[in-house]
């Protein structure tokens, strides 16, 4: 999507701050005990309280052999993306990580967001893991302006997360959001700066960058839906939906 208008930009801008308000009630109700299911009930409750649409709920992507079940995505330990929060009991425990990945409908304008959250305490590898995610989107927002290149953002995500020595995801990545969930433009956590589509003024993306501890490597469960790593380690994952203006993103997510 490329914002044409102040209604469009207005719109956009009172859906990113829904949305952080739902992940960020969510992120509280994190703790040990509480199933994937909950969490899924309260993020569908607050967004249609809110006069809005869960945009996955129903949600068919490309190359997927059913919609999407549920409205918010649970993915626990060493679940990537996409997990499905309510086909199976999902508890959460102590010294897990679970990543919530949202998104809402608001005036016809599509907003999509994602924290990894930790469950109680955990280890200090985990600790470091969130931090150098949470980091690399940083970086990758800090790279998205007006004239710059798709590869600045991907490469100033890549180098951050490989610098702590995390493995990129390299099948998973951002997108393009505002008109639909998925669009055009693809933006891979890897690249070379200098390389890849012109960032212009007004284009909505969805930054996103995933990290694993062990191997890059993933495989898609059964389900359809949940990517888990191959090796069994752990993976993050953090998203914003930016808005690119002159001067830097304006962040449309952010709390």
């Amino acid at each position: 999507m490329t914002i044409k208008n102040d209604t469009e930009r207005e719109n956009l801008i009172e859906g990113g701050k829904r949305l952080a308000a739902v992940l960020a009630a969510l992120k509280k109700k994190v703790a040990p005990g509480v199933t994937a299911e909950e969490l899924d009930d309260l993020a569908e409750k607050m967004i249609r309280d809110g006069g809005d649409e869960p945009c996955f709920l129903g949600y068919t992507p490309e190359g997927a052999q059913r919609p999407y079940p549920a409205t918010l995505c649970v993915s626990i330990n060493d679940e990537v993306v996409h997990g499905i929060p309510n086909e199976s009991v999902k508890t959460l425990k102590e010294g897990d990580i679970v990543g919530l990945d949202l998104g809402l409908t608001h005036n016809g304008i599509v907003v999509d967001a994602a924290i990894t959250v930790p469950v109680g305490e955990v280890d200090e590898q985990t600790k470091k893991l969130l931090r150098a995610t949470k980091e690399a989107l940083v970086a990758g927002i800090a790279a998205a302006d007006v004239g710059k290149h798709m590869g600045d953002i991907s490469h100033s995500i890549q180098k951050v997360i490989e610098g702590e020595g995390f493995k990129v995801v390299k099948e998973l990545g951002g997108h393009g959001v505002g008109d639909a969930v998925h669009e055009d433009p693809f933006i891979p956590n890897y690249g070379r700066p200098g390389f890849g589509e012109l960032l212009e003024e007004g284009m909505v993306l969805a930054l996103e960058p995933i990290a694993n501890v062990g191997k890059a490597t993933v495989t898609l469960a059964p389900d359809g839906y949940t990517y888990r790593t191959k090796d069994g380690s752990r993976s993050a994952h953090f998203e914003h939906t930016i808005l690119i203006e002159k001067g830097g993103a304006r962040v449309i997510t952010a709390a």
